[in-house]
Order: C-alpha cells, then structure tokens, then sequence
C-alpha cells in the first residue's frame, strides 16, 4: 500500500505539480488549498506526512503545524514546510516549531520527492 502524503498550498499550480511528482513517485497525495480543508483532511485522509506552505488563508502553516504537534494523534507526523518565506527568522521558526524540513519556493519538484522519501525511509529505518 503506498504512503499517505498530504500537500497543502493555496497557490493551485504548485500543488498540483508537487502531487503529480509525488503520485509518480509512487505516493497517494491528497490536496488542501487553505488551512481550513487540511484540517478536515488530516482528519479524513490521515496522511503519513505534510507537505505544507506557510502563506495561506483561515490558517497559515504555522498554525496548522502547532495544531498538529499539539494533538497526541499527530504530533509525531513528518511535516515539510515549502514556501516563498525565505527569511532566516521564519527558518528558524519553522524549525523550532517542529518542522522536519523547510524547503522554499522556488523549488525543484525532484527535491520534494527525495526530501519526501528520505524523512519515509529514515521512519522504516527507526531513526
């Protein structure tokens, strides 16, 4: 059964081309396009990992990723940040904030993937 990948992004095209290469790679992606739908889909879909930008409306990625880490059910879930908030401070914020990864924007869709792939085997590998 392939992995559960959640990616969440307001701007449509960059969702649909990080859930066209991760479905290549071999992942089920679902989409959310704002805070509000990939709360319903956390819920729904219960994706093994978070593909999340921070810019977003009704909830930006950070509020999405305390809500995560905050709830015993989820706060173990790989989270991913892929943004255009490049700034040393929101890095750091990410990281700080439990993010496994801060990718930004602009992005090489390849990059997704391995960085998707790494954070799955590195959980098989019980690191």
């Amino acid at each position: 059964m392939p992995r559960r990948v959640l990616v969440v992004d307001d701007e449509k095209p960059i969702a649909r081309l990080v859930q066209v290469n991760l479905e290549q790679a071999g992942y089920e992606v679902a989409v959310a396009h704002d805070g509000r739908e990939a709360l319903k889909k956390l819920d729904s879909f219960q994706p093994e990992l978070l593909v999340l930008d921070i810019a977003m409306p009704y909830a930006d990625g950070f509020e999405i990723l305390e809500i995560i880490k905050s709830d015993p059910t989820s706060k173990d879930l790989p989270v991913v940040f892929l943004t255009a908030k490049s700034q040393e401070h929101d890095i750091f914020r990410g990281y700080q904030s439990g993010v496994d990864c801060y990718l930004t924007k602009p992005f090489e869709p390849n990059d997704v993937v391995t960085v998707v792939r790494r954070i799955f085997q590195a959980l098989d590998d019980g690191v």
